[in-house]
């Protein structure tokens, strides 16, 4: 038996959010001090490191659970499969259901129940639940959906991630530019056919690192002291995932019995251009080789960092041919990998 990812989907909003509409911000340092460089400079600046020149953000009469159920409809779709016959539905988010306008997050009922809701699933052994790891939540819960599998407690689980983090963002922070909203599904199966989760490998730094990402103040010092934005210190965390992220891929891929050179493409949480080239880079030369072209597919340039649903939206698209240069074929082998607050990491290498 092996357990597989038969069916994706994913909803990308379809408000375009340009780095242009960012040039009126006024945008404050942590300690509520104005910025010295002008707006223009500032998004260059930006566009430079994370590689983001636009993102986009949902339509104001959706929320997080909606685009999860919009990205599960299609993921079921293309898994062919009866949605009553699900055992497990995990919805990984941060946030919740933020509604447009609002700056509460709703949680009660859980995101899974609603999509399940949503999709209209009577069977109540299909167990809806939600994950919260940070932004490597897709790739956790699909862990656990192969643990479910392997234990005979399940046959067939659907894995979302899905996010609006536009509506968590502080206008007046710099790192508003980077975050996106959307939602990446997949249906995981125990199948005959060859291939599937061949490794994994997960951890959870929280001595050190536990607040690198966590929920503060606006930048505007004049704002309500009680509004809580996502907030980052973007240093910590490039130092943490650089330090962190390559072993744990390098431990995956020895644990799968895969050579380096065999891996087709790697599939990395869309969290920062140049962040993400520095973990490949590094990943590599732990096994003293180069980077091979074409091994990391990125979509932030147009998508941004929608947490969650970065990785499965990725997957989704190159399956689908709308990565340009980009292909998977029976037999590939693929690493997904991420990082993100909690500090947690993770990693599956994963044979196409």
């Amino acid at each position: 038996m092996n357990i597989k990812i038969t069916g994706t989907g994913s909803y990308i909003p379809k408000i375009i959010q340009k780095n242009e509409a960012f040039q009126d911000h006024s945008f404050l340092n942590i300690d509520g001090s104005e910025i010295p460089s002008s707006n223009e400079v500032i998004v260059e600046k930006f566009e430079a490191i994370t590689g983001i020149s636009e993102r986009r953000y949902a339509e104001d009469h959706l929320t997080a659970s909606d685009l999860g159920a919009l990205a599960a409809e299609k993921a079921i779709k293309d898994a062919g499969i009866d949605p009553e016959t699900l055992d497990y539905i995990i919805l990984a988010h941060n946030f919740g259901d933020v509604k447009s306008g609002s700056i509460q997050s709703d949680i009660l009922p859980c995101l899974a129940a609603r999509v399940k809701n949503s999709l209209k699933i009577k069977n109540p052994k299909c167990v809806a639940y939600d994950i919260l790891f940070g932004c490597p939540g897709w790739i956790e819960g699909v862990i656990q959906a192969q643990a479910y599998i392997k234990a005979g407690m399940a046959k067939k689980c659907l894995v979302i991630g899905a996010e609006t983090l536009s509506r968590v963002v502080d206008p007046h922070d710099r790192d508003s530019m980077i975050y996106s909203d959307g939602a990446g599904a997949t249906v995981i199966e125990a199948t005959e056919e060859e291939g599937g989760i061949l490794s994994h490998e997960s951890a959870s730094y929280t001595h050190d690192e536990v607040y690198h990402l966590f929920f503060g103040c606006s930048n505007n010092k004049s704002l309500e002291e009680d509004t809580r934005f996502i907030k980052m210190y973007g240093r910590k965390i490039y130092e943490f995932a650089l330090s962190n992220v390559p072993s744990a891929m390098q431990t995956c891929l020895d644990n799968s019995g895969i050579d380096i050179k065999d891996v087709k493409k790697i599939l990395i949480h869309q969290a920062n251009e140049k962040m993400d080239e520095a973990i490949v880079n590094r990943f590599y030369r732990l096994y003293k080789t180069l980077v091979p072209e074409g091994i990391m597919p990125m979509s932030i340039h147009k998508l941004g960092n929608s947490s969650v649903a970065t990785v499965p939206t990725l997957l989704d698209l190159i399956k689908n041919n709308h990565m340009e240069g980009h292909q998977l074929n029976k037999g590939d082998i693929v690493i997904f990998a991420s990082v993100g607050a909690g500090m947690h990491i993770n990693a599956i290498v994963y044979k196409y």
